[in-house]
């Protein structure tokens, strides 16, 4: 189900995913004005004052009509941000918070607390199982093909195991660029789509031109899925490993998380999902968003008009 905070608000069923080192206010304010959530890490910004300064700069630039906006907080031991970022996320009364590698029941009745909703990224049932324990409003199934900490099931597979238990908005990651791809992931069952790296070659996202260039570049062959990086299995575009110096076949071995080291893992090592081979050019991220929309109005139409309905 669409949450009843979102109702009115959306022009398609899509968030646009919280980037590491990509997502700022410039693309978050963009993608909501043109109706669809956006969402930026707090980490993004260097400390917990940034992180508020960037929420008044996002209520600052949003059109009274524009969807809702979220962030993304890491909940992971080696995090020392995670209460502060949290505090300011509940006096800022954030409408969507997306959390990531931990469901804590705390955090979720804090932000319920100011009538906040909680998505929680997962990658398999178990997962999924406690963070609906936890209280989370939605999950995201991060399936086979999608960038950052992607899993590897397939989405005919996670999205039906957690429908038959959870009852609130499930999310579908991995690989979608398109209007019809997200149309797929509402005939999946799966109730909104998650777009990361599509956004990554728009405009407003604040990578490298010379990573937009190797995303425009890559196809899915390109892209390689270990947990060596940054401890946490993970797609990455293999021109990038080839780049830092290292040999994409004979990786480190895997390592245990830490968020001292993450950021310099992923300014180094870029991370893509496996549908850049579907990228062709970049746009501004409203031009985009209106194609998606048409795409997306096309291919409702055509199942509709599918003589095996």
């Amino acid at each position: 189900m669409i949450p009843k905070a979102f109702e009115g608000r959306l022009r398609l069923p899509a968030i646009a995913a919280p980037m590491f080192l990509t997502s700022g206010p410039d693309l978050v304010t963009t993608c909501c004005n043109a109706g669809i959530v956006g969402t930026f890490p707090a980490l993004n910004q260097r400390s917990s004052e940034g992180y508020a300064d960037w929420l008044d700069e996002v209520a600052g630039r949003l059109a009274p009509d524009a969807a809702p906006f979220g962030i993304n907080l890491i909940v992971h031991r080696s995090n020392p941000r995670v209460e502060p970022d949290l505090k300011v996320t509940v006096d800022h009364k954030v409408p969507l918070v997306i959390t990531s590698l931990g469901a804590v029941r705390e955090l979720v009745d804090a932000v319920h607390s100011y009538g906040g909703l909680v998505f929680h990224d997962v990658t398999n049932i178990r997962h999924a199982r406690k963070a609906a324990e936890a209280g989370a409003d939605g999950l995201i199934a991060v399936c086979a093909g999608a960038g950052g900490h992607a899993g590897v099931l397939s989405p005919f597979a996670l999205v039906a195991e957690i429908r038959a238990f959870f009852g609130g908005t499930i999310v579908l990651a991995g690989a979608i660029n398109t209007g019809a791809q997200i149309a797929a992931a509402r005939a999946l069952g799966a109730d909104m789509a998650y777009i990361g790296s599509r956004f990554m070659v728009t405009r407003e996202a604040m990578i490298p031109p010379e990573q937009k260039r190797m995303m425009l570049a890559a196809t899915a062959a390109d892209i390689i899925y270990t947990p060596s990086i940054s401890g946490v299995p993970a797609n990455f575009l293999r021109a990038s490993i080839v780049a830092a110096g290292l040999d994409p076949e004979n990786l480190p071995p895997h390592k245990e998380m830490d968020m001292a080291s993450e950021a310099k893992a992923w300014k180094n090592f870029w991370s893509a999902g496996q549908g850049v081979g579907g990228i062709d050019e970049e746009l501004p991220a409203a031009d985009l968003i209106a194609r998606m929309r048409a795409e997306y109005s096309a291919a409702c139409a055509a199942l509709a008009n599918d003589p095996f309905r």
